[in-house]
C-alpha cells in the first residue's frame, strides 16, 4: 500500500471520478449481488439446519461479534471519516488525508483487538443475558469465542471501504461481501454442523478484508504505521464518532432486545425473526442503503461550500428511495408467505418454520420504507458533521421497540417483536426528517409531498393487481405454498405484474423518479453516459 505523495490534482487526473449514475449502479449491482448470494447464503443454512435449537444458538452467538464490529467500525467510519478525509483533500492536501487514515486504521484495530479479547473472556456471562430462553448456551458460548476473530477483519475491512468510498472509488468495496457470502455459503455445504458455519464466517471476514486490498493501491494509498490520536483531524474523527457509536449501539441493542424476546418464545423464534429480518435486507440494501452510500461523498462535499446542491442532493434521493421501497415494503406484505416458502422451505426446513418466518417479515416490512430512509436522512446528518442528532432519535427508536416488544411478545408473539421494529422505525425516520427540514432551514415539502402522493397511488394499484392475481390462482387452485411450482407462480408473476403496473402508473403520473430511472437503466434503452 505504499506509494508516492501526491496532490489532489495528480490523483484526480489518474483517477476519474464516476457520475452519481455511475456510482449508484455501481454499489447497486454489488449490493445486488451480495444480497442474492445472501439469499443463497440463508437457503443453505436453512435447508441444512431447519428451524433446529442448534441454528438458534449460532445466531444468538453473531450477536457479540457483530456488535463490536458495529459499535468501532462499520457505517461509524464512514460517517466520520469520510468528512473529514474529504475536507483534509480539499482543503489541505492528501499526505495529510493519508496520514489521517493510517492513524484512524491503526487506532481502530488496537481497540477492536481489546474488544475482542475481552467478548472472549465474558462471553459465558453475555452470552446467557442476550438470550435467557436459549437451550443451547453452552454451544452458543463456543460458537461466539470462534466468531470473535471476525470483528478483527471487518474492522480493517470496513476502514478500508470508507478509504475507498472517500476516494469515489465504489467497486471492489460493492463486491467485498460478494466474497463473504460465498465463503459462507461454501461452509455450509461442504460442511457439516454449525462450528463449521461459525469458522466459515471468519474465512469470510477474511476475504471481505482481502479483495479491497487491490483497489488502495489504485487510488495511490499511503500506509504510515502511525497512531497520531492527539492530531487534530484524527480528534476530529474521534469527535464525530463518539455520538454515532451511542447511535450504533442503540441499533445493535434493537437486535438483542429482539433476540432476547424471541428466546423467551422459543429456539425458533430466534431463527424466525433472524431469517425474515435478511430477507428484507434485500430490497434494503439494494434501494437505501446502495443510493444513500453512493451520493455521501458527493452530499460530504456540498455540505461544506454549497448548500443548495446538497439540499437538493438529499431531496432527489430521498424521493428515489421512497418510490423504490413502498412497492417493496407492500409486496412482501402481500407475497411473505410464498416468498419463505420458495425460498427456504426445502431440506429440514418445515412448513411451521414458514409459519413463523413469514409472520415475523409480514410485520418487519411495514418499516422497510422508513429503514431505507434512515439511511440517507442520517447521511444528511454525517455530512453536515453532526453525528449528535441521528443518536438521540436511535436512543428514542430503541426506548420505543423496548416497550413496545414488552407490551406485543406476549399477545402477538414474533409479529408483536417485528411490528414494535417497524414502529420504532418509522417515529426514528419522522424525527431525522424533521430535525434535518429545520437545520437545512427548509425542504421542499411540496416536491417530496407531489412525489410522495405519485408513488403511494402507483403502489396501490400496484397492490390491486397483485391481490387479482392471487386470487386467480386461488380460483385455480395453484396457492398451495408447500408446492414449490406454486409457490414461484404466486412471487413470480406477481412481481412481474405488480412491477409493470406500478411503473406504468407511474409513468402516466410523469412522476420525476420513474423519469431518472428511464433514463439511466440500460436494460430500458435511454442510458445515458
Amino acid at each position: 500500500m505504499e506509494g508516492p505523495t501526491t496532490t489532489a490534482g495528480d490523483a484526480n487526473a489518474r483517477f476519474k471520478r464516476p457520475s452519481l449514475a455511475t456510482a449508484a449502479a455501481i454499489v447497486a449491482a454489488g449490493f445486488l449481488a451480495s444480497r442474492l448470494l445472501g439469499v443463497l447464503r440463508s437457503v443453505a443454512i436453512a435447508v441444512s439446519f431447519g428451524d433446529s435449537p442448534e441454528l438458534g444458538a449460532y445466531w444468538v452467538a453473531f450477536r457479540l461479534p457483530d456488535l463490536v464490529f458495529q459499535l468501532l467500525a462499520g457505517a461509524t467510519l464512514a460517517s466520520a471519516f469520510i468528512p473529514t478525509f474529504t475536507r483534509l483533500v480539499t482543503k489541505q492536501s492528501e499526505e495529510e488525508a493519508w496520514r489521517l487514515a493510517s492513524s484512524v486504521l491503526n487506532l481502530i484495530l488496537g481497540a477492536t483487538i481489546v474488544l475482542s479479547i475481552l467478548g472472549f473472556i465474558f462471553a459465558p456471562i453475555l452470552v446467557p443475558a442476550m438470550a435467557p430462553g436459549l437451550s443451547e448456551r453452552d454451544l452458543a458460548i463456543e460458537l461466539t469465542r470462534i466468531m470473535m476473530i471476525s470483528p478483527i477483519l471487518f474492522a480493517v475491512s470496513g476502514m478500508f471501504m470508507g478509504i475507498l468510498n472517500a476516494r469515489h472509488h465504489f467497486l471492489f468495496p460493492a463486491f467485498a461481501p460478494v466474497f463473504y457470502n460465498i465463503a459462507i455459503i461454501i461452509g455450509v455445504l461442504a460442511f457439516d454442523g454449525v462450528y463449521a458455519l461459525s469458522i466459515a464466517v471468519v474465512i469470510g471476514a477474511s476475504l471481505h478484508l482481502l479483495v479491497q486490498v487491490p483497489a488502495l493501491a489504485m487510488v495511490n494509498m499511503v500506509y504510515s504505521p502511525v497512531a497520531r490520536w492527539r492530531d487534530a483531524a484524527v480528534r476530529e474523527v474521534g469527535k464525530l464518532m463518539a455520538p454515532r457509536v451511542l447511535g450504533l449501539a442503540a441499533v445493535q441493542f434493537n437486535f438483542l432486545i429482539t433476540i432476547f424476546f424471541a428466546s423467551t418464545i422459543s429456539d425458533q423464534a430466534i431463527s424466525a425473526v433472524n431469517f425474515a429480518f435478511l430477507i428484507m435486507m434485500t430490497p434494503l440494501g439494494l434501494f437505501g442503503m446502495a443510493i444513500s452510500t453512493a451520493v455521501f461523498p458527493t452530499m460530504a462535499e456540498q455540505a461544506i461550500d454549497d448548500r443548495t446542491e446538497f439540499r437538493r442532493t438529499l431531496e432527489q434521493s430521498l424521493k428515489l428511495i421512497l418510490f423504490l421501497t413502498i412497492p417493496a415494503s407492500l409486496g412482501l406484505m402481500m407475497l411473505s408467505e410464498p416468498l419463505v416458502a420458495l425460498i427456504f422451505q426445502y431440506g429440514e426446513w418445515t412448513e411451521a418454520a414458514t409459519d413463523i418466518t413469514q409472520a415475523a417479515l409480514t410485520f418487519y416490512a411495514i418499516g422497510l420504507f422508513a429503514l431505507a430512509a434512515i439511511e440517507i436522512l442520517s447521511r444528511g446528518f454525517y455530512a453536515l458533521g453532526d453525528t449528535r442528532t441521528p443518536v438521540l432519535f436511535a436512543v428514542a427508536a430503541l426506548v420505543i421497540n423496548l416497550i413496545l416488544s414488552a407490551a406485543l411478545v406476549g399477545p402477538l408473539e414474533v409479529r408483536g417483536l417485528a411490528l414494535a421494529v417497524s414502529l420504532a422505525t418509522v417515529v426514528e425516520a419522522g424525527l431525522l426528517f424533521a430535525a434535518l427540514r429545520t437545520r437545512l432551514g427548509g425542504i421542499d415539502l411540496p416536491a417530496i409531498a407531489r412525489s410522495l402522493w405519485q408513488t403511494l397511488l402507483s403502489a396501490v394499484l400496484m397492490v390491486e393487481v397483485i391481490g387479482f392475481y392471487l386470487i386467480l390462482l386461488h380460483k385455480a387452485d395453484r396457492l398451495d405454498t408447500a408446492n414449490f411450482i406454486d409457490s414461484l407462480l404466486a412471487v413470480a408473476g406477481s412481481t412481474v405484474l405488480g412491477a409493470l403496473a406500478y411503473l406504468a402508473v407511474a409513468r402516466a403520473l410523469r412522476s420525476e423518479e420513474f423519469e431518472t430511472l428511464y433514463s439511466r437503466v440500460p436494460f430500458l434503452g435511454r442510458a445515458r453516459a
